[in-house]
């Protein structure tokens, strides 16, 4: 949030990134997307202007709400399309939402709107979009930024996906008992992507910490509403035990792999944090995909040097991970982790098995492989496919370093 001479003012940024998705949520239900969105809009535009004067209010949430919903109110009295908007809000206003009171869901006006976002009837690149408009918070052109499209094009997307809500009929809510795993696990997969385009984005500079910070702030939004979904837990788990190797992971511009990480830079409290939702999510005993992968990234960072890594537990983990969500990407983590426990020529034939040829990692673990078994020629073909195929500048500054120092 910037001021009117287009200074930052971030004390100000974070409370209204934080209370945004609460606030639009709120207004929703009554109001539709497009005023609910403009009167929060004008909210925080005067917020803006009284706060510096008056200080941020002891409930900021709280004003944020009161005053979008003045706001609304006035837009409604005097917009020509008032009528519009009045039947939008009561067709909102009258979605049936199902009371859970068995079994653990939080009913909260943030949830539906992230059910809503995420709702299957939409292209995954909406869900995307709407989940970082709406419930967190990011303009058209930040979104529009992390994922390299115009902005004019983003904002089309979400206008489309919000039209199609209003025109489908979407409901409002939360799920009902019997249908929330099944709507939860696209939820999870939406802030997933979100994460793993801010920690190694898929083209363009290495990261783009905002996004995978974001991501982390959603997930735990959506655990604080739904803690005793296991999966929430191991997602957030996973995030933050991914996180946690980031200062560690990029350095001078390229990256460092797992076995040339500075570990001392690693984020203990995240680790700890990271830890412990793991061992929550072991005691309830209903493992799942993110649970899975979460205590992959549990050992890793449990090992104090490289050589340290229990890699028949990894591997025995990525079993588990096969049966559960089977893909060959899971099939080439873990033929790097049978790499580390049995050869490079047992791994070797695991990867050629997959043949991902459109995949830069697959050449990459590839050219890897090959290297370390003194196989130099085949190992730069496959590393200068890799970098061909990745438009990340990181991996491909650490790919041409790596075929660089290959023998003649």
């Amino acid at each position: 949030m910037s001021s009117s001479d287009g200074t930052v003012r971030p004390d100000f940024e974070s409370v209204f990134r934080a209370e945004y998705g609460r606030t639009v949520a709120a207004l929703i239900r009554r109001f539709g997307f497009e005023v609910a969105e403009d009167a929060v809009g004008e909210a925080l535009v005067v917020a803006l202007e009284r706060w510096p004067v008056e200080g941020v209010p002891p409930n900021p949430g709280g004003w944020l709400t009161t005053t979008a919903h003045r706001k609304a109110l006035d837009r409604l009295r005097r917009s020509e399309v008032g009528s519009r908007k009045e039947s939008e809000a009561s067709y909102l206003g009258s979605l049936p939402v199902e009371p859970l009171p068995d079994d653990g869901v939080v009913e909260d006006d943030r949830l539906r709107l992230v059910f809503t976002c995420c709702h299957p009837a939409l292209a995954l690149e909406a869900r995307v979009a709407l989940t970082l408009r709406l419930v967190g918070g990011l303009t058209v052109q930040e979104i529009a930024r992390a994922f390299l499209v115009p902005e004019r094009t983003l904002a089309q997307r979400i206008t489309r996906a919000k039209k199609k809500i209003a025109d489908a009929h979407i409901p409002y809510r939360v799920p009902s008992a019997e249908d929330l795993p099944g709507r939860l696990a696209g939820v999870l997969h939406v802030l997933y992507l979100v994460f793993n385009e801010g920690y190694l984005a898929t083209a363009g500079s290495d990261v783009r910490d905002e996004l995978a910070l974001e991501a982390v702030r959603l997930t735990r939004v959506l655990h604080s509403l739904v803690p005793a979904e296991p999966e929430v837990t191991g997602l957030l788990a996973l995030q933050l035990l991914t996180l946690a190797r980031r200062p560690a992971r990029v350095v001078d511009g390229a990256l460092v792999p797992l076995d040339a990480q500075d570990r001392s830079r690693w984020d203990a409290a995240l680790i700890a944090e990271g830890h412990a939702l793991v061992r929550s999510c072991l005691e309830i005993g209903q493992p799942g995909p993110f649970q899975i992968q979460a205590a992959v990234a549990a050992v890793h960072t449990d090992a104090a040097t490289f050589a340290d890594t229990d890699w028949s537990q990894i591997v025995a983990l990525y079993d588990q991970l096969l049966v559960v969500a089977p893909s060959p990407v899971v099939a080439l983590n873990r033929a790097v982790a049978v790499g580390e426990l049995d050869g490079p020529v047992v791994a070797l034939r695991l990867v050629d098995s997959l043949e991902l040829t459109d995949y830069a990692d697959w050449h990459a673990t590839r050219g890897e492989l090959l290297r370390r078994l003194g196989r130099a020629s085949e190992a730069a073909s496959a590393l200068e496919r890799a970098a061909e195929l990745t438009a990340n500048e990181a991996q491909g500054t650490f790919l041409a370093r790596r075929l660089a120092a290959l023998p003649e």
